[in-house]
């Protein structure tokens, strides 16, 4: 494959226009791009933006410079005009496929060199004058618009399953407004408690345990094992703690629940009981609570946190908060409805059902992968070759986290 600088792979478009009132309806912004798709499904602005922004074509492959690790690549679906804080990127077509190009700009191979580069503590961003340097491998022509291919149907195929999966999310949010009513209005005048009324144990984790750290041996989890009311044990890190009352009192118990407290505050989940058989203990950016079981379920309770309703709390409290993020104070006062518990478990189950139907819908999307690349077994040398570079990882990414 041939080397190229990234001025020879992508013309940086920098036409600009101060926004009038109309350009308002056609107007995307950082906040419209979905990490991970390709797709814009939000746009527009109730008023007109304010300063210069890029003007973009259709076609065009908008790209989030600022914050780059957020990994925000789009392809513009109208005429309009882009936040100021991306890039409006064209293809050299004669050296890249234009349908190639937006996989290669949204792959992991461009995205993890351009990161790399990004200058600024606060708000990381990426300056063209030093990405336009950058070099990457790529195919000939002809090579490109067979991955392309490939590359677009494994897409599709993706997109056509998040969304399956999205109607079930919304399915299980329709759910509980239907058996609890809107949780910030509380219609059905359910009880509200303090979360502290029914905390049984509450501690922080453990800090600076790095140096334990090894290739087995029991968890250590993180902020990022913790999401949307589960503990998942991918890419989890395996660690030999000490023996002593540190570890005794960080050592998670099926049930507990799980609230990060500082970086991605209020995300929540559940310790099932593989997680605590195996034996698994929490860093310091993660609380554990143990929850009187008898009149809350913790997976509802962690449900009802990353409602609106809980969301809210978090803000609020760690705005009020002289350092960022909750302290013990902070937890106990959380509020929350109570319904009675069979209600609870209700809803649980439904939870767990539809969290059922997202893994036969992913294992699925597994399935319809192999057959689309079974299909194609003239490129497969090449999937194997270069399109590791460019999709691979992503397919993973989304085999695994729906």
């Amino acid at each position: 494959m041939a080397k190229y600088r990234f001025e020879q792979i992508a013309i940086n478009s920098k036409e600009k226009k101060k926004p009038a009132e109309e350009d308002r309806f056609t107007y995307i912004g950082l906040e419209h791009l979905d990490t991970g798709s390709l797709n814009v499904t939000r746009f527009g602005s109730d008023v007109a933006p304010i300063g210069e922004k890029l003007v973009m074509r259709k076609g065009d492959v908008l790209f989030g410079k600022r914050r780059a690790y957020q990994k925000k690549v789009a392809i513009a679906p109208f005429d309009g005009i882009f936040s100021a804080h991306g890039m409006v990127l064209r293809p050299q077509e004669k050296v890249v496929d234009r349908k190639f190009f937006p996989l290669f700009i949204s792959s992991d191979y461009f995205l993890d060199a351009a990161i790399k580069i990004s200058v600024g503590s606060l708000s990381p961003t990426i300056n063209w004058r030093d990405l336009k340097d950058l070099e990457f491998e790529l195919p000939d022509l002809d090579t490109q618009k067979e991955l392309a291919e490939v590359l677009w149907a494994i897409n599709d195929t993706i997109e056509s399953y998040k969304k399956l999966i999205s109607v079930t999310d919304e399915l299980v949010k329709s759910q509980f407004i239907e058996m609890f009513g809107d949780p910030l209005k509380n219609p059905r005048h359910l009880p509200q408690f303090r979360l502290e009324k029914f905390i049984h144990f509450l501690t922080s984790g453990s800090r600076g345990w790095a140096k334990y750290y090894s290739e087995d041996g029991e968890w250590f989890i993180t902020i990022t094992n913790v999401k949307n009311c589960k503990v998942s044990i991918d890419n989890i890190q395996c660690i030999c703690p000490p023996h002593n009352a540190e570890a005794e009192r960080t050592r998670v118990k099926e049930g507990d629940l799980l609230i990060s407290v500082t970086a991605d505050l209020g995300r929540t989940g559940v310790i099932t009981k593989e997680i605590a058989d195996h034996g698994a203990y929490i860093n310091q950016h993660l609380t554990c609570i143990r929850l009187e079981q008898s009149a809350l379920d913790p997976t509802y309770v962690a449900y009802f946190m990353e409602t609106e309703a809980g969301k809210k709390q978090f803000f609020e409290k760690n705005l009020s908060s002289v350092k960022a993020g909750l302290n013990f104070d902070s937890i106990r006062s959380l509020r929350l409805l109570v319904p009675p518990l069979e209600q609870q478990k209700e809803f649980v189950n439904f939870l767990q059902q539809s969290d059922k139907s997202k893994f036969a819908v992913l294992n699925c999307l597994k399935r319809n992968l192999l057959l689309i690349l079974q299909k194609t077994e003239d490129v497969h040398s090449l999937i194997n070759q270069s399109a590791k570079k460019y999709f691979c990882k992503s397919c993973h990414r989304e085999n695994h986290n729906g």
